[in-house]
């Protein structure tokens, strides 16, 4: 539903704001014309009722002998069309006047004014209709003038009805302007309504799908391109949000799990003050954990992890580690102990962090034994995460570090396929990596490396 304006009014569509304003425009521009092609053909047609004018005064005048002391009218046969609506004057004398004209009416007062010389050679008269005079000297030894009239209704009339046509075709043009430029804008803006249509279905159906720049405009494609990139930007930020959901969520399974079994077990009996206070150690020491956890992972996110430089001893962080893991039954943790002390310039929650999901899942696989051994190797530290399990499929290895990906999904152990890919990403924060040793034959080894303080 289109959303109205605060006067109530619908807004203007984009097609109806271009097609008001190239109609606007031709208006403008059509006014111009009309008025400058009009103001031109009245110019015009002044102009020939001037020549005509001047034309039956210089046939009059030939009729006028000034040879003598004065002026007189030398008679002609067949001379009433030559004598309509003209006088003619012996200096100021009037010799004739035409017989319609009255002796005093206004007609014969200009004639007068105009031979006397009292007025321009032309002037119109408006009185009942508009009538145009023009005074012609006649040359000789005694002075004369003629003074011809003509109606000037039928050239207004002329131009009136030019006037009307052109207002009547620059109607007719406005109306074709305002369709054809709807139209026009109609088609140029088909492949905005596309890219809105699609807009709306991926707003439903998330997924891979772009606009694309093939068969579209330039302007579309550069903004197909723009919207593009910005979709690539929006779907990028939201896997990264996903993911760090997810190891978030894996990450807290541990301590959250040690929470839990605390809990169950403390229900279960009345426990000693002793007893007690351990419980109660082992819960914050797994919400300490859970929180480093947060904190690490959200540093790194945005980010920031970089900037919290160690140095972290890297033996004390494998002891407290190897505290907070919980082996099963049958399978023994060994941490071994270094050569010398040894600090990495890593943040200690990042070391922890990208050794812990190693050690898990050595813990898991393993038949009867995992062992973490750290020690110097050139300007670095290299830890070994090393387990007796059945080792790693050779056709799963390249995808051992894609995040949500497992060898066997159905293979009875709890896992989202996450904990590799973090541990690598978190390394690799701290300009270190996270690497799968295919050496090693008899179970699994993993390899952090991370440089040294």
């Amino acid at each position: 539903m289109t959303e109205r304006s605060p006067a109530g009014r619908r807004p203007l569509t984009l097609r109806s704001r271009l097609s008001l304003i190239a109609v606007s425009i031709a208006t403008l521009l059509m006014a111009v014309f009309i008025v400058a092609f009009n103001g031109i053909v009245r110019h015009q047609l002044d102009q020939r009722a001037d020549d005509h004018l001047r034309t039956r005064a210089a046939a009059v005048a030939s009729t006028v002998d000034t040879n003598g002391r004065k002026a007189r009218v030398v008679e002609v046969p067949n001379d009433d069309a030559l004598d309509s609506d003209v006088w003619i004057y012996a200096g100021t004398e009037r010799l004739e006047s035409p017989p319609a004209a009255a002796d005093d009416g206004p007609l014969t007062r200009v004639a007068d004014a105009l031979a006397a010389g009292r007025h321009p050679h032309c002037v119109t008269v408006s009185d009942h209709a508009p009538v145009r005079l023009c005074a012609l000297p006649v040359t000789g030894n005694a002075p004369a003038t003629v003074v011809a009239a003509v109606s000037l209704l039928p050239y207004r009339t002329s131009a009136d009805t030019v006037l009307h046509a052109t207002l009547a075709l620059g109607a007719v043009m406005l109306v074709l302007t305002y369709a054809l430029t709807r139209l026009a804008v109609r088609r140029a803006l088909r492949p905005v309504q596309s890219m809105t249509q699609q807009a709306a279905a991926w707003s439903t159906q998330p997924g891979d799908d772009r606009f694309g720049t093939s068969g579209r405009p330039a302007e579309l494609a550069a903004l197909a391109t723009s919207l593009d990139a910005l979709l690539d930007k929006i779907r990028a930020g939201l896997l990264h949000e996903q993911q760090l959901t997810r190891e978030l969520s894996h990450e807290l399974r541990n301590p959250l799990a040690r929470i839990v079994a605390e809990l169950d077990w403390w229900r279960i009996r009345p426990r000693s003050s002793e007893e007690t206070r351990n419980s109660v150690a082992v819960v914050e020491d797994a919400a300490s954990s859970m929180r480093t956890i947060c904190d690490t992972l959200l540093d790194e996110a945005q980010g920031a992890a970089a900037t919290h430089r160690g140095p972290a001893d890297v033996h004390v962080v494998l002891v407290r580690l190897a505290g907070s893991s919980v082996p099963p039954p049958t399978v023994t943790l060994r941490i071994a102990p270094p050569i010398g002390r040894l600090m990495a310039t890593a943040p200690a929650a990042i070391v922890e962090r990208a050794v812990s999901p190693l050690v898990d899942n050595a813990l898991r696989y393993a038949h009867s034994q995992v062992t973490v051994v750290a020690r110097l190797e050139g300007a670095g530290i290299r830890i070994e995460v090393t387990d007796d399990g059945p080792g790693v499929p050779t056709w799963f290895a390249p995808e051992l570090f894609d995040p949500g990906r497992r060898a066997e999904a159905d293979d009875g152990y709890a896992g989202a396929g996450l904990g590799l890919s973090l541990a690598r990403r978190l390394a690799r924060s701290a300009n270190g990596d996270v690497h799968h040793d295919p050496s090693h034959r008899d179970g699994t080894r993993f390899v952090v490396t991370l440089p040294a303080a």
